[in-house]
């Protein structure tokens, strides 16, 4: 039995679940995204975009909970996973296996991942994800992206 569990997103974690985004990009991005980018992250800004998703009805929002401990999440559409972070000392224990599943179970469904980021490829490809081919410069960070797709399982 893991020492996690999966939860719905509640009014009272959205601060955490915008904490432990904020902090997974630092971990997961640090050697990929400019520093400023990092450093120019606002928890009450973020905490207000994660609360209008987990309002606005068309968002699944898992969080994973180490005890009381927001340790990762993932927000999905019926069509796009549109975030999986997961807290770098939580890699490899399934938490991430368990939030996608949550989010986007089986389904088909598109998500953008940076073009230069093999850790997070590999890890889609083994979910059924391929790259399309499809490219775009991330808005906010001004890096390469590319769109991948699942069919259905």
């Amino acid at each position: 039995m893991p020492d996690w569990r999966i939860e719905t997103l509640t009014a009272e974690r959205v601060t955490a679940l915008a904490a432990c985004h904020i902090a997974s990009w630092r971990e997961a991005y640090d050697a990929l995204v400019p520093g400023h980018v990092l450093a120019g992250f606002d928890l009450e800004r973020s905490a207000a975009t994660w609360e209008r998703r987990r309002t606005d009805g068309t968002h699944r929002l898992p969080i994973a909970l180490a005890g009381d401990r927001l340790i990762g999440f993932a927000a999905a559409t019926d069509t796009e996973l549109e975030a999986l972070y997961v807290r770098a000392a939580w890699h490899g224990t399934g938490v991430a296996d368990a939030l996608i599943d949550a989010a986007a179970p089986g389904s088909p469904c598109t998500l953008w991942v940076f073009g230069d980021y093999p850790r997070a490829h590999a890890f889609y490809r083994r979910h059924g994800f391929a790259d399309t081919g499809v490219r775009r410069v991330d808005p906010f960070t001004l890096l390469p992206e590319q769109l991948w797709r699942r069919g259905p399982r």
